[in-house]
């Protein structure tokens, strides 16, 4: 299982869902999208964090040192290739409700086959 992330006094707790277990395999003739995204440093940094344990975006912004909306534009990119998902959700002490975000993944393989090539 995961780590949980920290609950601050007044937070209530992270209600997990299934942890991933099996790797994800990125094939690079096939799955550009994903490279795509993995290129930029701020999304490797989030995904990272992630691995650590599940985190809301205001945690992961505070643990990488970048913005709340910059964290939030790379979690949106990551979502959409399929490489983090909104695990669960936890409240602020303000009561606010925040997803809670971690990998698919229990890791991440990327794979070149030189039999294959990319389609054009």
């Amino acid at each position: 299982m995961s780590e949980r992330p920290a609950e601050a006094p007044g937070e209530t707790p992270f209600t997990d869902t299934d942890t991933a277990t099996e790797p994800r395999t990125i094939d690079v003739a096939e799955d550009g999208a994903s490279l795509e995204v993995l290129a930029t440093e701020a999304a490797r940094s989030i995904l990272v964090a992630l691995y650590e344990s599940p985190k809301a975006a205001s945690d992961v912004a505070a643990e990488t040192g970048t913005t709340l909306q910059n964290v939030c534009y790379h979690l949106d990119r990551l979502q959409q290739v399929g490489l983090v998902e909104v695990a669960g959700k936890r409240h602020s002490p303000k009561a606010k409700e925040m997803d809670i975000y971690a990998p698919t993944s229990a890791s991440i393989v990327v794979q070149f086959d030189p039999e294959r090539s990319p389609e054009t």
